[in-house]
């Protein structure tokens, strides 16, 4: 799998749990990728110019003079999410969101936010991709993803986990800010942009929690799901509104 971009290129071989294969780099882009990160002593380095390099790497992708083969990452474990004891814990939870750079762009604000996972179904969710790791600037690395078949029974095993699962849903439904307490392990449950969370998925949650959005433009009535979640993560963080 091509991972391509300084931030992506740099996590992933920062991640003592991926695999690296072949590192192909521009010669100003390896000594800027030195300086982050530590080249593994026996990767293959192909040194190569702009142009052969646009060539190996997936039509339109933002390079930035570096393309790691690399071996997909192993599959997680939801034990491997259980919260930390004595420690406020708080993980993202995707209900059947698809569109690859909104995951990406998640997984980079889970990692912002210091979520200990992001947890998925295992259909109807991007694969892992180039252009998911470049959108999500290294935190595909960063953040444990956990792929799940049956996304109810996964949220139920959070609860016996420990976590208090809130779905963030359009309507009427409390302000996130004020649902969120000092202690206390969180699964935070988006769904998927327009058709949000599935009834099944609601149904499993301990309760439901909206954004607010301001209505001075009647035209802006939902929030992209990325935007959702970075919102949201924040007020996690900040511990609770006033």
């Amino acid at each position: 799998m091509p991972l391509y971009g300084l931030h992506a290129v740099a996590a992933a071989l920062a991640n003592p749990l991926r695999r690296p294969l072949c590192l192909h780099a521009t010669h100003r882009a390896l000594a800027l990728l030195a300086q982050r990160v530590e080249i593994p002593a026996g990767l293959p380095v192909d040194p190569v110019k702009g142009e052969a390099l646009r060539a190996l790497a997936p039509p339109g992708a933002v390079t930035q003079g570096l393309l790691l083969e690399a071996a997909p990452l192993a599959p997680r474990g939801l034990e491997e999410a259980a919260p930390v004891p004595g420690a406020r814990s708080f993980i993202v939870v995707l209900d059947q969101v698809t569109d690859p750079m909104n995951v990406g762009a998640i997984l980079r604000s889970a990692a912002a936010f210091g979520a200990g996972a992001l947890v998925t179904q295992d259909r109807h969710s991007p694969p892992e991709s180039g252009a998911l790791a470049r959108a999500a600037s290294g935190a595909l690395d960063l953040v444990p993803w956990i792929r799940v078949s049956n996304l109810a029974r996964a949220l139920d095993r959070l609860a016996d986990l420990g976590y208090w699962r809130i779905g963030l849903a359009a309507g009427d439904h409390p302000a996130l800010a004020r649902r969120v307490t000092d202690d206390g392990a969180i699964a935070l449950v988006l769904g998927a942009e327009g058709r949000g969370l599935r009834p099944l998925t609601e149904a499993h949650c301990d309760e439901l929690a909206a954004i607010p959005i301001t209505p001075a433009h009647p035209l802006i009535d939902s929030l992209n799901v990325s935007n959702a979640a970075a919102i949201a993560l924040y007020e996690l963080t900040r511990r609770g509104g006033p």
